[in-house]
């Protein structure tokens, strides 16, 4: 029911910056929660960042303090700005939406993010 769509990935050298977003259409709850994900080359995917309605964060040890998760909630966007990054922060970065209500789960079909020299 919900159609998630990310952009703003791309090729960036490393100590370089970018900025995700994803913006979340369909039916969507007034409760729920956003969040990032990414899952490198041969690796699980794992949780960045997730953020809920009232703007309570949570973030993955190895971005803290390098990237920040925030949302526009009247756009029904959410946003990932990567700085200081690092060749292992390539992956694809997926989009997450769940219901509050009743923890169903949707996902965006990424975009991809190479840090490289």
């Amino acid at each position: 029911q919900v159609q998630l769509v990310e952009s703003g990935g791309g090729l960036v050298q490393p100590g370089g910056s970018l900025r995700l977003s994803c913006a979340a259409s369909g039916s969507i709850s007034t409760n729920y929660v956003m969040g990032w994900y990414r899952q490198a080359s041969g690796k699980q995917r794992e949780l960045v960042a997730r953020i809920t309605i009232r703007g309570y964060t949570d973030y993955a040890d190895f971005v803290k303090d390098r990237f920040t998760i925030s949302r526009d909630n009247a756009k029904n966007t959410l946003y990932l700005q990567m700085n200081s990054l690092k060749p292992e922060d390539t992956a694809v970065y997926y989009c997450n939406l769940v219901n509050g209500a009743t923890g169903f789960g949707s996902w965006g079909q990424g975009t991809q993010v190479t840090v490289s020299s």
